[in-house]
């Protein structure tokens, strides 16, 4: 099998513990394998770089992965045939643009960039230079999804008219790092819910026209005389994130025990930042509704102080006929038909379902591989685009107390 040698920019979690790993688990199948990593942090450079290296060499591949500071070093290092942008959204621009220019593979992680005019910029460079790049939805690569998705195109519940997301969670994260500042995330409901709108236009097949939204902070406030990180703090909290302490809250943090993250003094590169410091600007719950080109109508229900539960994400559809329910973590399908005739329950597990996002990113790296040998990309730079479209829609009626926004308002790319 011919090698892909694959370069990651952003050495953090998505980068080294979720993709870069599931890389490594399956190189033997799609003969891709990291050959070099760039972060502006030469600490955590040091500790992926020999943790990716073992982990490649489990597989009985041994390799020396380069590391750069400078994501122009890593596109051009003719080591490198697939860039991988997995930054924080606030730095994808400059990197996914110059990775465009150079002609070879890219792949953008989710959402497409923080703000609508770095996204424009984006898909227009992405014109300009005919290079498609693939983008990480993850939903679309989850086997109940695309099975709810394929049961909706052969009409088992009908015309689609109504589609509803809920999303109760426990991403206290989200106020511990660099989400906690839109300047850096485009707030957190874009680092989340980019998902959410596209799974709406996936489902629908149409475009937005307009938008209404409340939200703002209701848990996650400020307050006054906390201490600055976990880190600094005796208090027992539900909301802790302090991986010396042995009370580690999500499989997240699992990754977050090195050096690197433990001596990390900014607020951009902290993991531990008490989540009731004044500073976030970010929602911690929303309530949007959607109104679409061809009549039909969205609702997501979100909230990032929900507790771990096996319904804390379900996607509905209401059609003609029936109704289906998808729950997102236990992987099944409630489908209700004939009018109430028909009740049927579908396990959409797979052997895969059991890592990260429910086997979605075993499957991107496999769809990586088709990709780079020619395949149009699963998830294109155009989904990416109207999602953050619509969050930024979204944002703006939340900031002006519920206004309807008509997308038609909102800036456009030239395509």
């Amino acid at each position: 099998m011919t090698p892909i040698n694959v370069g990651i920019i952003g050495a953090g979690y998505r980068g080294v513990n979720t993709l870069a790993e599931r890389i490594a688990e399956i190189t033997n199948q799609t003969g891709l394998r990291v050959t070099a990593l760039c972060d502006i942090r030469p600490e955590r450079l040091t500790e992926t770089q020999t943790y990716l290296q073992n982990q490649f060499q489990k597989q009985g591949v041994v390799l020396t992965i380069a590391t750069y500071t400078n994501p122009n070093d890593l596109i051009t290092d003719p080591n490198v045939d697939l860039v991988m942008i997995t930054t924080p959204q606030s730095a994808h621009k400059d990197p996914a643009i110059v990775a465009l220019k150079s002609g070879k593979k890219v792949y953008l992680d989710k959402p497409i960039a923080h703000t609508l005019e770095d996204t424009i910029a984006i898909i227009e460079a992405e014109k300009r230079t005919q290079n498609p790049m693939i983008l990480g939805f993850t939903r679309r690569y989850e086997a109940p999804w695309r099975k709810a998705y394929q049961l909706l195109q052969d009409g088992v519940i009908g015309d689609l008219h109504m589609l509803q997301i809920r999303d109760i969670i426990p991403f206290n994260t989200y106020f511990h790092r660099w989400h906690r500042k839109r300047q850096w995330s485009g707030d957190a409901i874009n680092d989340k819910s980019s998902h959410h709108m596209d799974v709406f236009n996936w489902f629908t097949g149409s475009r937005a026209a307009k938008i209404t939204g409340f939200g703002g902070q209701r848990v996650f406030t400020p307050k006054a005389d906390t201490p600055t990180r976990c880190l600094e703090c005796d208090l027992e909290c539900p909301y802790r994130a302090n991986p010396t302490r042995g009370q580690i809250k999500s499989p997240e943090e699992l990754s977050l025990t090195g050096d690197s993250w433990i001596h990390a003094n900014d607020e951009y590169s902290r993991v531990d930042t008490c989540v009731y410091l004044p500073g976030a600007d970010i929602l911690d719950h929303a309530s949007i509704q959607i109104a679409y080109e061809n009549g039909m109508i969205a609702s997501l229900f979100l909230s990032f102080f929900g507790p771990k539960a096996e319904d804390q994400e379900t996607l509905e559809l209401v059609g003609t006929k029936g109704r289906l329910i998808l729950t997102r973590h236990s992987g099944i399908l409630d489908i209700v038909t004939d009018h109430g005739q028909t009740h049927e329950v579908i396990d959409c597990k797979k052997e895969d379902f059991d890592s990260s996002h429910f086997g979605a990113d075993l499957e991107l790296v496999r769809e990586l591989q088709t990709f780079y040998n020619g395949a149009p990309p699963l998830v294109s730079a155009y989904n990416g685009y109207e999602a953050t479209r619509m969050i930024v829609a979204a944002l703006q009626s939340i900031d002006s107390g519920g206004e309807t926004i008509h997308m038609t308002h909102l800036p456009s790319a030239q395509l």
